[in-house]
């Protein structure tokens, strides 16, 4: 499965940190129980790395390793199982390592100009981090409207509430992740999966 055309087709992204990779792989396995496809987890913590296979093993998912801001730390992701990298700054050695490996690679930028020079740079989607501090959904579409050439991933502060406004104002994709987990059962994570995916098809 194509990462970058998958998360463009799912449209969700499951963002999951954790403090442990048991953790994370019991949030992913009831979200994919529910349907979704598409898991970031963030792996600053070397710890965490394992999770990325095991969660790969669930089956018909993309797994990608978020928080990685060196080429050292994206090959041992990648030999860990993920299938795409992302990293929480847009580093142009990184963006060349990705790219020279044949690695799929999103890189997290703020501002306009970040983003045409991740663009440039050909990061496929350009993740949008924090977008709910930036101004939401009226953010993306500002900067959309110069730039509509830009695939765009906002995530940072999306609720269950707000997630389809983004995709509506033409984010290809939308990162998801406390909306999703925070304070809640396995069973109301399962259930929360469920109300984005069933609100996402209904508007499809």
């Amino acid at each position: 499965m194509n990462p970058v055309r998958a998360i463009c087709e799912n449209k969700i992204v499951a963002v999951i940190r954790a403090e442990e990779p048991r953790e994370a792989l019991e949030k992913a396995r009831v979200m994919r129980e529910a349907g979704i496809k598409v898991f970031e987890i963030t792996v600053e913590k070397g710890c965490m790395l394992p999770a990325l296979g095991e969660i790969k093993a669930l089956g018909d998912t993309v797994v990608m390793a978020g928080g990685v801001i060196t080429a050292m730390c994206a090959q041992e992701a990648v030999e860990n199982g993920a299938q795409l990298i992302v990293s929480p700054v847009f580093q142009s050695g990184l963006a060349k390592y990705c790219l020279g490996n044949k690695i799929a690679h999103i890189a997290t930028v703020s501002t306009p100009n970040e983003a045409y020079n991740a663009w440039k740079a050909r990061i496929p989607i350009i993740k949008i981090f924090p977008a709910k501090p930036m101004g939401r959904i009226e953010y993306i579409e500002d900067m959309l409207r110069p730039m509509p050439f830009l695939n765009l991933m906002p995530s940072g502060g999306i609720s269950l509430e707000d997630f389809k406004d983004y995709l509506d104002a033409g984010a290809v994709a939308v990162g998801m992740g406390r909306c999703l987990y925070k304070n809640a059962s396995l069973e109301e994570i399962k259930e929360r999966a469920r109300y984005v995916l069933q609100t996402l098809n209904c508007g499809a």
